[in-house]
């Protein structure tokens, strides 16, 4: 297997908030960029990738899916259309204008009263096959896959994010012979997965769902009732856990893997978190960030296992930018933001990066976030969604770090001093993304072989921690995180805890020293308080050491003074894959 980096969530001016906004790369100039080219942004600016992908999937919205393009550059058809004529007014403007458009545009969907001509199936369903003709032009097997998707974008209630990036294990021949789904058509996550049902009977093609940004969904994204009110039954947990694997842990609209009102314990917790409401920063209710991170999902869906006969929640990880410019943007010192408004410039930090009748979110609160790597046979389509669909994958919130985790009950500390952890832990054990085998034994405690190497181009490892989570004898979710290796000579407190490994970030001139940290950290690790009759599930947590976060590099840049409420350092990380645990039958 070979780690192959990529994007599976990009947007470009075929969405229609996007172009509204200010967005002109097209899906073409996305792609080039992907695979290296040096590409002019929206704002005028040159900019190119530090190293090239190995994959991309460009996610445009399939509601109006190039459509706004054409009320942008004027088409008489579309314009006959007061709504349209006036949204054309609006976009050229630019500014505040175009900013209404986008907020009346995303209102107008959430009430189902968006103009005609914008969800005319017949239109989107021509725009779809020109999409699908320049994806295919872009893909090279053996050096880089161009992955067909998109996004079906689901504000269920007004705002509530249940959106989905579906993912084509197929070329333009199948994709074309089912129209994508729209919230046009509904706005029900299971009704999608009727559509994923019927376009894999009626092609003989693969497809997989993301969902992402539970942290914006107001406790929709996890629910146990489906958002219409239903209550979810073992049909419909079946049908999760096959059409949707995976789960987008991180990316610029916030890391969704615990609150850390959840979590109190976890000094980590806190990290890139959204939690002010929705996507149209509605405000959260009392108990609804409990049904939107990913660590209470996964224990949720032991629990759930348990009441069902199926884990509706066992997905793997991954991260992604979601960035609306054309230009898939996750590292700190190369950042051009979420939309045009949030490319590089001296007023981007003041900004405001959502505001819905007065109700803002800033733009620096925006994460340079994130990316997966995927586990690989080689650089395919096909392989890559298998690796996706079996689960080896993990997500990043920006660094190319490679991470290995591995379970099996055959582990011993010797298997760590290897330089090849791959070959021992399938040789031993089973991958992230899999199921624990059978314990051998009434007395065996599974082990973990987990092993990190940094990314040259980003800060040393801090440490790797593993997180558990399970279901006690008295039906409740607990949960624990293991420091398991770190870096140079620090003692665990009296608390069991690892200290903070320090800084040498020097915020002023957004630089660091890599004098702190490890180049690379691996170890075998045994869980000290297993029970064989419980539940449980498993992922990796790497941590490196601080770095300045990309609204350093700009007060660098700029000259800007942020004001104190500025986040200035971040703390990269990346996430995998869970491995799970199920007592003997």
């Amino acid at each position: 297997m070979i780690p192959l980096w990529g994007e599976q969530h990009l947007h470009t001016s075929w969405s229609p908030d996007a172009i509204a906004s200010g967005t002109r790369v097209d899906p073409d100039a996305a792609l080039r960029y992907a695979k290296g080219a040096e590409i002019t942004s929206s704002t005028g600016q040159q900019v190119k990738l530090s190293r090239p992908y190995d994959w991309m999937v460009v996610a445009d919205h399939s509601d109006a899916l190039g459509i706004m393009a054409g009320v942008l550059a004027g088409d008489p058809a579309l314009l006959a259309d007061p709504k349209l004529k006036e949204w054309n007014k609006g976009m050229n403007a630019g500014g505040d204008a175009a900013s209404a458009v986008v907020i009346e545009m995303i209102t107008l969907q959430g009430q189902g009263k968006l103009p005609e001509a914008v969800t005319d199936k017949t239109v989107q369903f021509d725009m779809w096959r020109k999409m699908t003709e320049i994806v295919e032009s872009h893909d090279d097997p053996g050096t880089f896959s161009a992955m067909i998707g998109y996004e079906w974008t689901s504000n269920y209630g007004g705002g509530n994010n249940l959106h989905r990036n579906v993912i084509y294990r197929d070329g333009k021949a199948l994709a074309d012979r089912v129209r994508p789904l729209t919230t046009f058509d509904t706005e029900i996550p299971n009704e999608l997965w009727d559509w994923m049902q019927t376009y894999e009977a009626e092609t003989g093609g693969r497809v997989l769902a993301i969902p992402h940004n539970g942290n914006l969904s107001n406790g929709l994204m996890f629910a146990t009732e489906t958002p219409d009110g239903q209550p979810i039954d073992a049909d419909w947990a079946a049908a999760r856990q096959r059409w949707e694997p995976l789960y987008e842990v991180t990316q610029s609209k916030g890391t969704s893997e615990q609150h850390p009102s959840l979590a109190p314990a976890d000094e980590f917790a806190d990290f890139e978190i959204w939690d002010k409401g929705n996507l149209n920063v509605v405000p959260k209710e009392p108990g609804m960030i409990e049904y939107e991170y990913a660590r209470q999902a996964l224990k949720r869906g032991l629990l759930l296992e348990d009441q069902l006969g199926t884990n509706p929640f066992k997905f793997g990880l991954v991260g992604s930018t979601d960035d609306h410019t054309g230009i898939s943007s996750a590292e700190e010192n190369n950042f051009f933001g979420k939309f045009p408004a949030s490319e590089p410039g001296v007023e981007r930090m003041t900004a405001n990066a959502f505001d819905f009748e007065g109700r803002t979110i800033k733009d620096w609160t925006l994460g340079a976030s994130g990316l997966t790597a995927v586990w690989a046979a080689e650089n395919s389509r096909a392989s890559i969604w298998d690796a996706m669909k079996r689960k080896e994958v993990y997500g990043t919130t920006g660094p190319r770090m490679l991470v290995r985790f591995f379970g099996g009950w055959e582990f011993e500390p010797a298997d760590a001093q290897g330089r090849n952890p791959g070959a021992i832990g399938y040789g031993k054990g089973v991958p992230m993304g899999a199921d624990l085998p059978p314990a051998p034994s009434d007395d065996a405690v599974p082990g973990f072989l987990v092993a990190a190497l940094k990314d040259p181009l980003s800060g040393n490892l801090d440490r790797i921690q593993i997180v558990k989570g399970w279901v006690d004898g008295n039906g409740e979710m607990q949960e624990k995180v293991y420091d398991v290796v770190w870096s140079g000579d620090r003692e665990p407190g009296a608390d069991g805890k690892v200290p903070l490994v320090g800084s040498t970030v020097d915020v002023a001139n957004a630089t660091w020293a890599n004098t702190i940290g490890s180049s690379d950290l691996i170890t075998v690790w045994q869980d000290p308080d297993f029970d064989p009759a419980q539940r449980a599930v498993y992922y990796a947590r790497v941590l490196e050491i601080p770095t300045p976060r990309w609204t350093a590099y700009d007060a660098a840049y700029f000259g800007n003074t942020p004001g104190p409420e500025v986040t200035m350092v971040v703390t990269e990380r990346a996430y995998t894959s869970p491995i799970w645990y199920s007592p003997a039958e």
